[in-house]
């Protein structure tokens, strides 16, 4: 039996940050919560017959999870089966982490939480439009250690208008020194739609230099790999026995189901959907609205491509080529074995420490040498 995942976006949000692309609800709280958990447990039960077993990982995402109340996430995790030991995560902004919530979503079955910091240096904060100050998100990471959690991890942008490598720097150093096992990072990209979008077609927002880009990543993976946190992922680094296994399963193919209004899912048999983005819409409707996807051969390959090779252990070809029927050229992957962006191994595609900035330049090159077996 494949192991899968289940995925619950939570689309509630303070506000929207400006560089946000995901679907978000903005509001001071989610006082409607039942009606939510109970159309997202309409949709588990709905989708249930396509998936083997139990989840073996339960993440709520977001939007902003830690905007619903302790008991909305007891009853979520109540009523989503999960299989013995299963990791359940749940994204946090740092102002909504109080002693009270922390204790009650721990009791909820929470095991894992993901602190949406994003930077602790207050002119970055100002220009991702973070509600939080950095002694908040300190406050909030110091509770995380202290808890009675499974791991944490923290969520840091990088590759902002008006950050330096020193800035970043620090950043790096205030999470070592708070000890977080888990950091996941991420370069800024201006997402069709959104106010930064805005901001760059008026001239208000600059492009970040691509060599300050790749000097900021490099600086990570080696502060952050000096200090013991080791990169399984693009942008993923972890202290042995920390590494997220819901994200895992969406770097090694596996399937997922994806709940709540603006969720994607992934079935066993290779259907994809995406849940409309609209709340209204969701909690009205009988059956999750949305678009389905049978995507095959060129396509899937391309999924498959996107996905595993942001992981360490990459994409085999001969995963690739039963689930798909596609392979790259052999003179591509040759070509890219050369110029040192791929490891030199006969039977899998997986980047080297070089290629890993360069992953979506290099899944390119590979999906457009894609051929038929």
């Amino acid at each position: 039996m494949s192991p899968w995942g289940c995925y619950v976006h939570v689309p509630w949000c303070r506000a929207q940050c400006p560089y946000c692309g995901f679907y978000i609800v903005p509001g001071e709280r989610a006082l409607a919560w039942e009606p939510f958990v109970d159309r997202v447990l309409a949709e588990h039960r709905a989708r249930a017959p396509a998936f083997a077993g139990d989840a073996h990982t339960v993440y709520l995402g977001g939007g902003t999870p830690s905007r619903l109340p302790p008991e909305a996430l007891a009853r979520l995790l109540t009523n989503l089966p999960t299989v013995p030991g299963a990791e359940r995560s749940c994204e946090a902004n740092p102002e909504d982490l109080t002693d009270a919530w922390l204790q009650g979503a721990i009791e909820a079955g929470i095991g894992r939480i993901s602190l949406g910091v994003q930077t602790f240096v207050p002119h970055v904060a100002r220009r991702l439009g973070r509600a939080h100050t950095s002694a908040q998100a300190t406050d909030a990471a110091r509770r995380l250690a202290r808890a009675p959690l499974r791991s944490w991890s923290i969520d840091l942008i990088f590759a902002v208008p008006g950050q330096t490598l020193d800035d970043l720097r620090s950043d790096l150093d205030t999470i070592l020194s708070l000890g977080a096992p888990h950091v996941s990072i991420y370069g800024l990209t201006v997402e069709p739609g959104t106010p930064f979008a805005s901001a760059r077609r008026r001239g208000r927002l600059p492009d970040v230099d691509p060599d300050l880009w790749r000097d900021m990543y490099d600086q990570i993976v080696s502060v952050l790999g000096g200090a013991g946190l080791q990169r399984y992922e693009v942008s993923s680094f972890a202290r042995a026995g920390h590494r997220c296994d819901h994200n895992a399963l969406y770097w090694a193919d596996r399937p997922y189901m994806g709940l709540g209004p603006g969720a994607h899912g992934y079935a066993p048999d290779g259907t994809r959907w995406h849940n409309t983005p609209d709340l209204r819409g969701y909690l009205a409707a009988d059956t999750a609205p949305g678009r389905i996807e049978h995507p095959s051969g060129e396509v899937a390959a391309m999924d498959l491509l996107v996905a595993g090779l942001r992981g360490i252990d990459g994409v085999t070809l001969s995963r690739l080529e039963a689930r798909t029927g596609h392979r790259p050229d052999p003179r591509i992957v040759e070509i890219l074995i050369e110029g040192g962006l791929l490891i030199p191994d006969p039977a899998r595609l997986a980047l080297t420490s070089r290629g890993f900035p360069l992953a979506d330049a290099v899944v390119d090159r590979l999906v457009r040498a894609l051929r038929p077996s």
